[in-house]
């Protein structure tokens, strides 16, 4: 599996929803990821692909939609 497909399928399991329609979507503007599911969204990355993103370095502008998301995780 490679890391976009990875990347929605953890956003599709922490939201519910359905991203790839919504790629430069603002996922903290619209409510659907919180604090909570940064976490969880590091959390799961890091299981998955076995990226480290510290929660102290993660900054919110540069996940804040799913194709920034893709972007940073292919370039850790």
């Amino acid at each position: 599996m490679d890391a976009k497909e990875t990347v929605m399928n953890v956003l599709k399991d922490i939201t519910g929803t359905d991203l790839s329609d919504k790629m430069d979507e603002n996922l903290f503007e619209t409510g659907l990821i919180d604090s909570m599911a940064t976490v969880e969204l590091l959390l799961n990355l890091q299981d998955e692909l076995g990226i480290d993103v510290p929660i102290s370095e993660f900054d919110r502008q540069e996940w804040d939609t799913p194709n920034k998301i893709i972007n940073k995780v292919e370039s850790m």
